[in-house]
């Protein structure tokens, strides 16, 4: 018979059950919260991964066209034209300038006479070189003069490779590097703003690490044909008029 009492066994035996089934929910929560997390933190560590690998799509340039590319290189000379020439540089590293100095009037001269067609791939991984982001800025500037006129642009990278700062210091400011371009005979006012604004500085980060990535270890790197020219030629004296004869053959 009934007294109307619960029975304390059975009663302790009801509590243990809602425990349990309260951890039961309680646990299934913090796995839903865990998973949710880790998906999240994989898509973030997949998005990290494509911008260090470079397998993300390049940023579109502010403007291409003419002597600028699609893929970020100023192209001076026929693109028909049976040697192709590919210069990595950064305009803040004392290697390019040597090398500049050696072959810049080889480069000229083959991409005048319809030899080789030469692409500058300029990039900028030496900002540390300097207290003002130099490497950057000259990068930048020489989107704004090619663009502006490409026939200009082996002369104005010859000059400013001739006035290239030291490193460590702080590298030619914004006026300085219009006061180049002016003398190198840029005046449209166009040359001028653009390098004051810097609107490919994030498009010269993106192919920065895409070039670095693609397996150029230094600057300068030559390609001749796609192939890396790592002989004395590219810092001896027009060093570079004989290899491009040669693949022209």
């Amino acid at each position: 018979m009934s007294t109307g009492k619960q029975n304390p066994l059975a009663a302790a035996e009801a509590a243990d059950k809602r425990r349990k089934i309260a951890i039961q929910i309680g646990v299934a929560g913090v796995l839903v919260a865990l998973v949710a997390a880790i998906g999240v933190g994989i898509a973030v560590n997949r998005s990290d991964d494509d911008s260090a690998s470079g397998s993300s799509s390049v940023a579109q340039l502010p403007a291409t066209g003419g002597s600028v590319t699609e893929t970020g290189t100023v192209r001076i000379g026929n693109p028909d034209a049976k040697v192709k020439v590919r210069v990595v540089a950064d305009l803040q590293c004392p290697a390019c300038k040597q090398f500049e100095a050696a072959n810049g009037e080889a480069l000229a001269q083959a991409a005048a006479d319809g030899t080789a067609v030469v692409e500058y791939q300029v990039i900028s991984f030496l900002d540390k070189a300097s207290t003002n982001q130099y490497s950057s800025r000259a990068a930048n500037a020489s989107f704004c003069v090619a663009k502006s006129d490409p026939s200009k642009y082996q002369t104005w990278l010859q000059t400013m490779f001739a006035k290239q700062p030291a490193e460590g210091g702080a590298g030619l400011s914004n006026e300085q590097l219009v006061q180049i371009a002016t003398e190198v005979g840029y005046t449209d006012p166009a040359v001028a703003t653009c390098i004051d604004d810097k609107p490919y500085n994030d498009y010269i980060t993106q192919v920065t690490q895409q070039t670095l990535n693609s397996g150029v270890e230094s600057t300068p790197s030559v390609f001749i044909n796609g192939q890396l020219n790592q002989t004395d030629a590219i810092f001896t004296k027009n060093g570079l008029a004989s290899v491009i004869a040669d693949a022209a053959k």
